[in-house]
């Protein structure tokens, strides 16, 4: 690998001409927002039931004194690419966001509107960021493990151990601890939705499959890539078998798949909401460096996987390079003769490894 290559990839060039493109991507987000928090002040003044929903036991009148000012003047201001009202419309949707969730822990009351709320405060930053800045820095989420390298041992083993640490402490954090903290919000919050058994069986089984398809992927990446599913520890080689010959994201369609059906199985549509964003926000953010940084990396042979080979739609009639397994065993010969080289395994071992071959 050259010097070159090993550099970390913090982020992707952004084509200055698609600047405007993007500020108006902004600001036409900010004019919906806007119309959106008109229509929703017309309804809490028509609907009691809404307003209940959304407000809980606050006064609308003294509310909306402040509201419609900051957030839905303050949102139109922006649409109209006022730069000063985005800071304005910005701040005051964050801080109303994390008042009504303090408000809706303590009161159990307006836990619709804290929901609303976190969804405005998401699509309010990232539309900001657009008027602002023509872009989303999303580059500066790529720091410490989640910036892309190569790994730095090539050992199958080892690799194997590292990927089964790594998805163990993935799926512990965003599959068992954040839904149980979502679901434990939307219990306090009165927002429970009773599914029927049918749909919570159809969710232990996507969850079965989504954990295999996991799995599978993250041993691919070990297999055939000489690398782990972390970003700081990534393939040394392009992995287009297993999964990968068929979809070049089987990864994230099985965390996409594994949060959907962790929120099936417990019955929590906010779970399931969170992972179709997290989902949404990974595939506009993250994605376009993961596949900047594999062009750079393996050129022309990731360009041709890459038209052969769909992003999400899974295409089981897509024709396997002839070369793949042949390729796949030259890279296992050469990372063993590295590991060698560098001492990461005893050549007895490997003696006797072939001999049992």
């Amino acid at each position: 690998m050259s010097q070159t290559d090993k550099k970390p990839v913090s982020g992707i060039r952004h084509n200055k001409r698609n600047a405007p493109l993007r500020i108006f991507h902004g600001r036409m987000y900010f004019a919906l927002q806007a119309l959106a928090g008109a229509a929703w002040w017309l309804g809490i003044i028509k609907l009691p039931g809404l307003r209940e929903a959304t407000l809980g036991g606050l006064d609308p009148l003294l509310v909306s004194a402040v509201d419609i000012p900051l957030f839905v003047i303050g949102s139109a201001l922006a649409a109209l690419n006022f730069r000063w009202a985005v800071w304005i419309a910005v701040a005051w949707t964050t801080l109303v966001a994390v008042a009504m969730v303090i408000y809706a822990t303590v009161t159990t009351t307006g836990g619709l509107g804290a929901v609303l709320m976190i969804a405005a405060t998401v699509g309010s930053v990232i539309a900001g960021a657009l008027i602002l800045l023509g872009t989303i820095p999303s580059g500066r989420l790529l720091t410490g493990p989640f910036v892309f390298n190569s790994s730095h041992t090539r050992v199958r083993n080892q690799l194997l151990i590292r990927t089964t640490i790594q998805i163990m402490v993935f799926w512990g954090v965003f599959l068992i601890i954040v839904p149980a903290i979502i679901n434990s919000f939307e219990e306090r919050w009165n927002l429970t939705v009773k599914f029927p058994i049918l749909v919570i069986v159809a969710g232990f089984a996507l969850l079965a499959f989504g954990t295999v398809l996991g799995v599978w992927s993250a041993r691919a990446i070990a297999n055939f890539g000489s690398g782990t599913p972390l970003p700081a520890a990534m393939a040394n080689h392009l992995v287009k078998r297993g999964p990968y010959a068929f979809v070049r994201n089987p990864m994230a369609i099985a965390g996409i798949v594994q949060g959907v059906a962790i929120g099936l199985f417990i019955g929590s549509w906010m779970v399931i909401a969170y992972a179709i964003a997290g989902s949404l926000l990974w595939n506009w953010l993250i994605r376009p460096h993961e596949e900047a940084d594999l062009k750079r990396r393996f050129g022309s042979e990731y360009d041709e996987y890459a038209r052969r080979v769909s992003c999400w739609i899974p295409n089981f009639s897509a024709p396997e390079d002839d070369e793949d397994e042949n390729d796949a065993d030259e890279a296992s010969a050469v990372d063993e003769a590295s590991a060698v080289e560098t001492g990461e395994v005893d050549t007895g071992a490997e003696a006797s490894d072939e001999q049992q071959r």
